[in-house]
């Protein structure tokens, strides 16, 4: 553990809630102290009210924010004296005292504060930070860990045993430390839970837990039970080796005990694989997480194997002796899989969500690991554990949350997704919150968004090692396949009959019909196990209903491309798979309309290239994102009940009309 404290870098953050950022966000760069969210940190300073008085305020973090990121605008102001108030009440529930934290608020528009505001206020330093360091619960998370934890710090810290954060453990806090507390404290030390540290200046308070957390570290190392060594996935790259159907069976049995489409993703790395693999794995991994603070993301223990019913009735019958088992049945569905042959497996309802689950458990591996080596792993009791999953105040910001975006926990993938139409398709997809497999020959294609809900692979449809290759990073990546957009095709240079060479027909065929069949014959499979119901939407062409001259090869593909949708949508209705077919016409925004092709298209219908962009009975222009959102909107619930129709959207062809 080092500092990362530059001395030019915090001159760049002038006062107290400016340092309070600087040091938060170094705090926030190292994922062994906070994870997603986790930690927290404050200052007291004084500030002007609207009477020119000086009050006294805790900024403290606010509800949303992350440290690694956080802004001046994430922290909550709140009044000293009305904390300090709250400390001295015996009783307090924990929704009654959110209700007086935002309260405290000098400024309503802020966020919420912190649940641990009171905390924060009681400890006598300017500066304090709080953060779940992996060190510090792998060495609290041991039989013996109270007296570990005074061999490492003496009187430098205030022990206090664990307590579900919220009124009880602030107010346990206001009555210990002052007893504990002596000049030699520098920091509060929270079993099971994390660290606090504080200073009179921002550096001195962060630097402090830079100290204490360093102090864990080299005690681990001194027992042979570092941390840190594989916290971090390998660059290996494994494939699935066959198992893409059993992976989207695995993900539609979570989907269905979640009652909601999950995204699952799979982690074979050296370290998941050493992981799931080891002897003792059922014992250690499923005896609750490395702190309470992580329950809620990654549930109260993993499922080992892929047995999910009955991972599920365990966990209802969990619940039903340590609390209301209607309140599990809501969602019994597991977070977290570890299997011998795929390694670490995550879920959640996004991709996002599935992607913080791994990024916390691969922590927790590290933790149980070093606690292991250290004489024992040993977990919270399992009452707690449901204190945290059922706490009034997560169930609050659950319920807060909303309903999610409609394509959320749903695959689609895009062929052709590099440009035009098939680029849109992808915009319109992520925004309804779908996680996408974007498919383009171009290598483009895999920068064109940089986020965990989009994996662009560059892809030669028509090679099919390339195209199974592609399906397993897919299905690997978010577990399955819901909808399925084909989009990729040519438009060759028009050529009458006569004149039709025999490999341009073949080319045109081989891309717009044959690489088609190939992937909705390969996705059958798994559109099939979709938790909604597998959709198909086919970019068709104004020409199968209307073709033009000169565009044999063209027309013709397309006209079959319709023709094997038609009997696609009668052989797989069965199935609970619905394809439809969008014709477009004249969008001209797409990568196969090359100036050339506009110029030679217009002049044989006699036009200019503007007339000809709007020669349609509305005399619109239609663009990709027009045929992108459409798209999108019929794999949705208003289409819920059609398949097999072709739509124009051109507006308003006389030929076709």
């Amino acid at each position: 553990m080092h500092s990362r404290w530059n001395e030019e870098a915090s001159n760049q953050f002038p006062g107290d809630l400016a340092q309070r950022v600087y040091t938060s966000r170094l705090l926030g760069q190292d994922s062994t102290l906070v994870l997603h969210g986790g930690g927290n940190t404050s200052v007291k300073t004084q500030v002007a009210n609207l009477f020119g008085e000086q009050e006294d305020v805790l900024y403290v973090k606010g509800s949303g924010w992350d440290l690694e990121t956080i802004e001046a605008e994430g922290f909550a102001p709140c009044r000293m004296k009305d904390l300090l108030r709250l400390a001295e009440l015996e009783t307090l529930s924990d929704p009654q005292m959110a209700v007086e934290l935002q309260k405290s608020k000098t400024d309503p528009s802020a966020p919420a504060p912190s649940v641990e505001a009171i905390l924060h206020a009681i400890l006598p330093a300017k500066f304090v930070d709080h953060t779940h360091a992996d060190a510090v619960l792998a060495v609290t998370n041991t039989a013996d860990g109270r007296q570990r934890v005074s061999e490492i710090y003496g009187d430098r810290v205030v022990v206090v045993p664990y307590v579900m954060p919220g009124f009880k453990l602030a107010r346990l806090c206001a009555e210990l430390f002052p007893e504990q507390a002596g000049p030699q404290t520098i920091g509060m030390l929270l079993m099971n839970h994390g660290m606090f540290s504080f200073g009179e200046t921002a550096r001195e308070s962060y630097e402090r837990m830079i100290e204490l957390v360093g102090l864990a570290e080299d005690y681990l190392a001194g027992q042979g039970a570092r941390i840190g060594k594989s916290s971090a996935p390998d660059a290996s790259e494994r494939f699935l080796g066959g198992q893409r159907l059993e992976l989207a069976e695995l993900r539609r049995a979570v989907s269905d005990a979640a009652r909601a489409p999950m995204i699952l993703r799979v982690n074979d790395d050296d370290a998941a694989l050493d992981f799931a693999t080891r002897p003792d794995v059922a014992e250690i991994a499923t005896r609750g997480p490395a702190t309470p603070d992580h329950v809620i993301r990654t549930k109260r223990v993993p499922m080992i194997g892929r047995d999910v019913d009955s991972y599920a009735a365990s966990y209802a019958s969990y619940f039903d002796e340590h609390g209301d088992a209607s309140l599990t049945m809501l969602d019994p569905a597991p977070r977290v899989i570890l299997d011998k042959d795929l390694g670490l497996c995550t879920a959640g309802r996004t991709a996002k969500d599935a992607g913080i689950v791994e990024d916390i458990y691969r922590h927790t591996m590290e933790i149980i690991g070093a606690a292991t080596e250290l004489g024992g792993w040993q977990a919270l009791d399992a009452r707690d554990i449901f204190e945290v999953e059922y706490w009034d105040l997560e169930q609050a910001k659950l319920r807060k949350a909303g309903s999610p975006p409609p394509f959320a926990g749903e695959v689609c993938i895009v062929t052709g997704a590099a440009s035009g139409i098939g680029k849109a398709c992808v915009t319109a997809m992520l925004k309804r919150g779908a996680a996408v497999v974007a498919l383009d020959l171009s290598a483009d294609v895999a920068g064109l968004h940089v986020r965990k809900d989009y994996l662009g692979i560059a892809c030669d449809l028509t090679d099919g090692s390339q195209l199974e290759a592609a399906l397993d990073r897919g299905v690997k990546a978010f577990g399955g396949i819901d909808m399925l957009v084909l989009n990729a095709g040519i438009f060759p240079m028009g050529a009458p009959i006569a004149a039709l060479s025999a490999d341009d027909w073949r080319r045109t065929m081989s891309i717009n019909l044959d690489a088609n069949l190939d992937l909705m014959r390969a996705c059958h499979p798994l559109l099939k196990l979709s938790p909604r119901g597998g959709r198909v939407v086919i970019i068709g062409s104004k020409n199968v209903p209307a073709p033009g001259p000169g565009q044999a090869a063209y027309s013709a593909s397309k006209a079959a491309l319709q023709q094997l949708a038609r009997v696609a949508a009668l052989e797989w209705g069965a199935d609970n798979i619905r394809i439809n077919t969008l014709h477009p016409n004249a969008v001209f925004d797409t990568g196969i309309w090359t100036p050339e092709i506009l110029e030679q298209r217009a002049a044989s219908y006699g036009l200019s290239v503007d007339s000809y962009k709007t020669n349609n009975v509305l005399k619109v222009e239609v663009t990709s994102q027009d045929v992108a959102e459409l798209a999108a909107e019929l794999c949705g619930p208003l289409f819920a009940k059609t398949t097999g129709a072709q739509i124009p959207i051109d507006g308003g062809n006389d030929r076709v009309i």
